[in-house]
């Protein structure tokens, strides 16, 4: 899952303009249809969005479902973003502004958007909003040298933000250069990696992540490298909640472009097939998910699994 996304699509805007002219039809189906976000990439790696309803096969739990609903026109976006203020970032906090500022230029009018923050608090922005003056208001302006890392608890919260309507697309998108190490607090619920993922499932949101590679500042003394090299990667429960929702994953190492990545991300968000069946069964069980594309060379990246609403 390293570099899922980053490598995929770096040639996003070029397979926009050289792709087929888009297949606009779209089919509607009943509010308790199963909706999956793809991701289509070409041989080459490139966004895809000129495939047709009839070269996608859904399965669940392995058995083909008919397709009720397709589209491949750009969805809106209901986006937050999370950003690690953790102390060993404290000295990438112009980058992280610089990174969102990139993503907020790629959004498109109908994208609504909070920007939170992750470090001895989570903060998220008041409400969704256009508005790039308030969003640009809400990015941080500094970071204590010694906050935590509260990582599923930040993103806990993010999927807090989301109202309950069946049509809002909810979207995370997280950076992090760190291991979760947010502390247990009374009167707050406890929040794991397994925990976002369940929740991610049953309330359909998909996480994307970047995680940076970032030493925290010297000390004084002798140095354990091996506690240096820990330090030095982010959490690795990144990859897999990122791909058990449907998203993307992405490490960014010293020479990487952090800015590059964010605005990659929405890139892939406008480039997405909106693909939906009827649930087979209506049992308030995990159903896996399986989306498979009939074209050689080309794939397909969709969330994994949903939980299957309960008979009436």
């Amino acid at each position: 899952m390293v570099r899922l996304f980053a490598a995929a699509i770096a040639a996003a805007a070029l397979a926009a303009s050289a792709g087929a002219p888009q297949d606009t039809q779209v089919f509607r189906a009943r509010t308790d249809t199963v909706r999956i976000f793809t991701t289509v990439l070409d041989r080459d790696g490139r966004l895809d969005t000129s495939l047709t309803q009839n070269e996608f096969e859904v399965r669940d739990e392995g058995k083909p479902q008919p397709i009720t609903l397709f589209d491949n026109t750009p969805q809106p976006v209901r986006l937050v973003v999370m950003l690690d203020v953790s102390g060993s970032m404290q000295g990438n906090l112009e980058l992280l502004r610089r990174s969102a500022e990139a993503l907020l230029d790629r959004l498109r009018p109908d994208d609504l958007v909070r920007i939170g923050t992750f470090g001895r608090d989570v903060k998220i922005s008041g409400s969704f909003t256009t508005d790039r003056r308030e969003l640009l208001a809400a990015l941080p302006t500094s970071i204590p040298p010694d906050a935590p890392t509260p990582l599923w608890r930040g993103l806990d919260e993010a999927m807090d933000t989301f109202a309950k309507e069946a049509d809002q697309r909810r979207v995370v998108l997280v950076m992090t250069d760190g291991k979760d190490s947010g502390m247990f607090e009374m009167r707050k619920r406890i929040s794991s990696q397994a925990g976002v993922i369940d929740r991610a499932r049953a309330e359909d949101v998909m996480v994307y992540a970047v995680g940076m590679h970032s030493r925290p500042p010297r000390q004084m003394g002798p140095i354990d490298l091996r506690q240096a090299v820990l330090e030095d990667l982010p959490d690795p429960g990144l990859p897999r909640v990122a791909e058990e929702t449907g998203g993307g994953y992405a490490e960014i190492r010293g020479g990487d472009d952090l800015s590059a990545a964010f605005a990659r991300v929405a890139d892939e968000l406008h480039a997405q097939y909106l693909l939906g069946y009827a649930p087979p069964r209506r049992v308030g069980k995990v159903h896996k998910i399986d989306v498979r594309v009939d074209k050689p060379g080309f794939k397909a990246r969709a969330r994994r699994s949903y939980l299957a609403p309960k008979a009436s």
